[in-house]
């Protein structure tokens, strides 16, 4: 199956203009010769067409919490959305801690994903022999904080064995368990959810980071921080390099301890929200490069669940189906470039986790494509929301710019609201040895 897309004003790496591109078995030809003859052709004017976002960082679910989300639904959001790939963490139930539950979770992932899908293998105080390097797996994650069942590792000598005998990519969650704790009992018995900005405080992420990065460079082994929340860690972020790069999310940019009072627990995480000043370091340390990727920690809980009072409510919120959307609306205001917003969600996170021949509109990658109006405007509602937990923090917000057209390996997985139910997503390769963000900067190993 031939697909040309002609008119179209295509995100590059390296520049935007007009091109064509043809969808050749699931590869990408750029401007093929105008002998070439396709099953269909698509006039793309107007649009832009971009590489496919890759999410590295949800909570899909599924296995044992399906009544939240599933792959089904969530992956459904992906393609509405304009993600293509996301990488999914290891604490569902049970949790992905062994070899044999990774391939449990890929073949779910083969079974029931619309798009491409790739699952972390989550490190405990014991299970050093399961994390050994492979291509069917990003990494390895770690929460350095309050987690599900026996991921939480914090005990300093397991640490160190990890980072110093183990190969693959790590990435963390930070929050020091120890200050969390001590805060907690200083706000037992309060049912008021700012309080959860001060149990959960920047200095319980920063003590956290502080601690991985040390880690990441004394064992020079690569490391990205997920989720971070507050401006004190950039410091800490920005000397580490090349062993480590960063991922900031939609919540931690848009929201605020202000927006407590009208949306209440829909925004508690974890990191929680933090100041509105934190808001604006983290933005422009997207834009100065300190932060490389935009990821949406992804993580839904039912309505009912998160509307009981704190501290019973649970973190987490729901934003792939949003997170493309929410930066082409800071596109459209001024505030970033489209080739920015490219670059955080699509070309970095392929960098940082060494995905093959994804994240860029070039030669032989894969027909991962997602066409986007720029001048589209739509308001988010609960009640059309893909996900399964049919609810937004963002619901009632116009924004400007969406997806119109999402292509899975060649495959038109969405197009203008209608979803092809038949396509299902792959497993990509993780190739480890291409040295990370900072090496293919560089343009090493980009095949």
């Amino acid at each position: 199956m031939k697909t040309l897309i002609k008119n179209a004003t295509v995100v590059f790496p390296d520049q935007i203009g007009k091109a064509s591109v043809l969808i050749d078995d699931g590869r990408i030809v750029v401007d093929p010769s105008p002998a070439t003859v396709a099953d269909e052709t698509i006039d793309a004017s107007g649009l832009h067409l971009l590489p496919g976002a890759i999410d590295d960082q949800v909570h899909f679910r599924q296995p044992g919490l399906e009544h939240k989300e599933d792959l089904a639904h969530a992956s459904r959001a992906c393609a509405a959305g304009g993600v293509t790939t996301f990488l999914e963490m290891p604490n569902t139930n049970p949790t992905t801690t062994t070899r044999q539950r990774l391939r449990e979770k890929n073949a779910l992932g083969a079974t029931h994903s619309a798009v491409n899908y790739g699952f972390y293998m989550g490190a405990t105080t014991s299970n050093l022999d399961e994390l050994k390097p492979s291509g069917d797996t990003p990494g390895i994650k770690i929460f350095i904080g309050s987690s599900t069942g026996n991921m939480l590792v914090d005990e300093q000598a397991v640490l160190e064995q990890i980072f110093a005998e183990t190969e693959m990519p790590i990435c963390a969650h930070c929050e020091d368990e120890t200050t969390v704790r001590a805060n907690a009992e200083r706000y037992a018995g309060s049912d008021d959810i700012t309080n959860h900005s001060r149990i959960r405080s920047p200095e319980a992420a920063y003590i956290a980071t502080r601690r991985a990065v040390d880690l990441s460079v004394r064992h020079q082994h690569r490391f990205h921080v997920l989720h971070v929340s507050t401006a004190a860690e950039l410091e800490l972020i920005t000397p580490a390099r090349p062993y480590v790069t960063a991922e900031v999310c939609p919540h931690h940019l848009f929201f605020n301890v202000d927006d407590y009072a009208r949306l209440r627990s829909l925004i508690q995480m974890n990191p929680s929200i933090k100041s509105a000043d934190d808001n604006r370091q983290l933005w422009q340390a997207l834009l100065d490069g300190a932060i490389q990727v935009i990821a949406t920690d992804h993580a839904p809980h039912t309505l009912a669940e998160k509307q009981q009072p704190y501290p019973k409510s649970p973190s987490g919120l729901p934003a792939v189906e949003n997170s493309l959307p929410l930066l082409l609306n800071q596109v459209a205001q001024g505030k970033c470039d489209l080739q920015q917003v490219v670059h955080w969600m699509c070309d970095a996170p392929a960098r940082v986790w060494g995905i093959v021949g994804k994240g860029r509109i070039a030669d032989g990658y894969d027909a991962d494509l997602v066409l986007v109006d720029l001048e589209q405007q739509k308001t988010i509602r609960n009640e059309e929301q893909q996900t399964k937990c049919r609810w937004s923090p963002w619901d009632g917000e116009t924004l400007t710019g969406w997806p119109v057209t999402t292509w899975v390996g060649g495959r038109r997985v969405f197009d203008r609201g209608r979803f092809d139910d038949s396509i299902r997503g792959t497993l990509p390769l993780f190739d480890h040895q291409r040295g990370g963000y900072w090496a293919t900067e560089q343009g090493v190993g980009l095949a």
